[in-house]
């Protein structure tokens, strides 16, 4: 997996009866941006045993109570079949004893059902593969070892117990860098050289063996060399006894195991280690975590606080400057945060631009914003990386221990829910999470839920409100307007759904409905009511959907289906479209007016970059933002910003939608000033088909 990008693809096998909860655990790694899953669901254990047998899966999410098997067998039939594929259970609150059990036994972790958020999945899926393979890899060493034991020339010694001497082979001193004739046969040759640490164990094991408590002795210590230096040894044997069981001879090997120890040092470090900038990972910051919240509770140590936090547009710094200095920018991050942090405290890297710190020793939620601020400070100092000048703010979210936490994942979720709350205020500050964000944090995963099956259910339907020329006072075209028919909530409009749909990616399949909703309508209204020129209808247009390379060739696949000839059909898009997907944005939108489809641009004069972008794209309108209309004939009357840019219109030769007209006085300003068309309240609210044709059937004048 990339340091800071998306991950491979993960073969996943989910073992869950419930189509519910399957639904849910696949949506939930679907919207996931740091894994990729392809799932494959089975419904019963002799399924799932099926597909194991023939291997090929990443990992096994595995619910405990199945039709066909339940609780620790359920996990012990699974492990016997796929013994080297990670398995984490998922468990309800009920079955939690068990799971833990699962656990001892090999599962790599456990889920509650009802609390496991994506990033708790996604972190536990990551998780469980990487701990995995970093098993795996230790067991490949110790195999590759053992073999090299087999063949190596161990250093022997026959240790004759009644008489206290001792042979040491030639190759025993060579091992310790001393030759034949500088090693005499006492024991204490042996014994005196063993690190003073290592000793009392190693007597033990000794002693446990010549008394008869082992079949043999082993025992892995560190013996001083010539240099005076240590290096780590394996020390095995037998004891040979009389009748009596008293023994009078022992005699084994010894082998040097230094590179194998720093082997394993070095597994142990990785496994617990970011490889990029070798900050604590996850699994060492939580297994700090976890400590830091039992020494609380035994009340044995004070509160402590953690921060996490992520770079703002950090895909930019990657996209713009390239993966290298990204990685290069986060090693640098890494060594700052480094220097300032107490002794006692950990930083940790949990992934991509993540970061978590645990601040031991802080009272209240006080002493983490000094350390908040500390951190922009010092993020704030430009990054000087290849000849480039890179400065990063972050998004940084604090719980406090305070808050009363039964384990170390609730509060680094917390700390997580009030770094995005922080993201969402407008990044580069912090938020302390509290109770209510957690509730607002559930209160839209179950939105967003309802969402993917509403989609899925075609629970929505189109509103439109029409466009009205202000010199001949009829209507000329409308805007579909989606709405979402919850079954519980009534009708749901855009604005408490659309930023969900946007962030999941349920807007491009919602968005291609809209489109072809609206265009089949207007083309029904055009052979019903004809005009000249024909009615004509504005959607607006989700950035999502020009990120998909087929998009034109899906625009006209509506409008060969619908009937509706291009000209009728016009695009609404917002600035932002257009700056977050520069380069595909720009071939899609000339290709599509290429083709007779109009363009206009939404909420005209609120951004940075409209004149420019206007002389770009070659808009055929605008539509003046509702802000500069709901001004006019007050005391901030926007009279002259308004009549601004319909003479920049004008001479572009572009039409002009004011929106947001609610008041006759408006109406009439805006005819003085020749604004050519307008929509808003005046006129009427969006309108089912119903209304809406009824509506036309009465030929209203305005």
């Amino acid at each position: 997996m990339s340091d800071t990008g998306r991950c491979d693809i993960v073969r996943v096998l989910l073992v869950e009866d419930s189509p519910d909860h399957a639904d849910l655990i696949r949506a939930k790694l679907q919207r996931s941006r740091r894994l990729s899953a392809a799932i494959t669901h089975a419904e019963r254990l002799d399924a799932a045993l099926v597909l194991l047998q023939d291997g090929g899966f990443d990992v096994v999410l595995l619910d405990f109570s199945l039709p066909d098997s339940y609780g620790l067998e359920t996990f012990r039939r699974a492990q016997a079949v796929a013994q080297r594929t990670p398995i984490i259970v998922l468990t309800s609150l009920d079955d939690n004893e068990l799971a833990v059990q699962a656990v001892r036994e090999g599962a790599q972790d456990y889920l509650i059902k009802r609390e496991a958020d994506t990033r708790l999945l996604v972190r536990s899926i990551l998780y469980a593969i990487e701990r995995k393979a970093a098993a795996d890899a230790l067991r490949d060493s110790e195999e590759r070892y053992a073999l090299a034991v087999r063949g190596a020339n161990d250093g022997l010694w026959d240790w004759d117990l009644k008489a206290d001497r001792v042979f040491f082979s030639p190759r025993w001193k060579a091992m310790l860098g001393f030759g034949d004739a500088d090693v005499g046969d006492s024991p204490r040759e042996w014994l005196d050289r063993i690190h003073p640490d290592d000793r009392p164990p190693f007597r033990r094991h000794l002693d446990t063996h010549l008394g008869g408590g082992s079949d043999h002795f082993e025992f892995e210590h560190r013996m001083r060399n010539a240099a005076g230096e240590y290096l780590w040894v394996l020390a095995r044997g037998v004891a040979e006894r009389d009748e009596r069981g008293t023994p009078y001879r022992m005699a084994g090997s010894q082998t040097d195991i230094t590179a194998r120890k720093r082997a394993e040092h070095q597994l142990q470090h990785d496994a617990l280690h970011d490889g990029l900038t070798g900050l604590a990972n996850r699994v060492l910051f939580m297994d700090r975590l976890a400590c830091a919240l039992a020494d609380l509770q035994r009340r044995a140590a004070p509160h402590f606080a953690v921060l996490f936090f992520d770079l703002d547009r950090f895909k930019n710094i990657n996209d713009s400057l390239g993966h290298t200095l990204g990685d290069k920018l986060l090693v640098g991050i890494a060594r700052r945060l480094e220097h300032f942090l107490r002794p006692g405290d950990t930083v940790a890297r949990l992934g991509g631009d993540e970061f978590a710190i645990l601040i031991h020793r802080v009272d209240d939620a006080s002493g983490a914003i000094h350390v908040a601020d500390r951190i922009q400070e010092i993020l704030s100092m430009t990054f000087s990386i290849d000849g480039h000048d890179v400065m990063v703010t972050a998004s940084i979210g604090i719980a406090h221990s305070s808050t009363g936490y039964t384990n170390p994942e609730e509060i680094l979720r917390d700390a997580d829910i009030a770094m995005y709350r922080a993201k969402a205020g407008g990044k580069a500050r912090y938020e302390v999470f509290d109770r209510d964000m957690h509730q607002s944090a559930v209160t839209l995963l179950r939105l967003e839920t309802e969402l993917r099956h509403s989609v899925h259910r075609g629970e929505f339907e189109m509103h439109y409100q029409p466009i009205v020329s202000l010199t001949q006072g009829r209507i000329v075209g409308f805007e579909g307007l989606v709405r979402w028919r919850h079954p519980k909530r009534g009708l749901v409009t855009p604005d408490q759904f659309i930023a969900i749909a946007e962030e999941t990616g349920l807007i491009v399949p919602l968005g291609w409905w809209v489109l072809r909703e609206s265009c089949r309508q207007t083309r029904r209204w055009q052979r019903q009511f004809p005009a000249d020129p024909s009615l004509w209808v504005s959607v607006n247009m989700s950035g999502k959907l020009f990120m998909k390379t087929d998009m034109v060739d899906e625009m006209l696949g509506i409008l060969e289906e619908t009937g509706l000839e291009p000209r009728s059909l016009r695009l609404e898009v917002t600035e932002n479209v257009v700056m977050d997907h520069a380069d595909l944005a720009i071939r899609n939108l000339m290709e599509l007016r290429g083709l007779g489809v109009q363009l206009s641009i939404d909420d005209f004069g609120t951004g940075y970059s409209s004149l420019s972008y206007l002389q770009r794209f070659h808009y055929d309108s605008l539509k003046i933002d509702r802000s500069f209309v709901s001004k006019l004939g007050t005391a901030g009357d926007s009279r002259a910003i308004v009549e601004t840019i319909l003479n920049l219109a004008n001479s572009l030769g572009i039409g002009v939608v004011a929106e947001g007209i609610e008041t006759a006085e408006q109406v009439e300003r805006l005819r003085r000033m020749q604004c050519p068309h307008g929509q808003g309240y005046w006129f009427s609210r969006p309108l089912t088909v119903p209304a809406a044709e009824e509506l036309m059937a009465s030929a209203p004048s305005w």
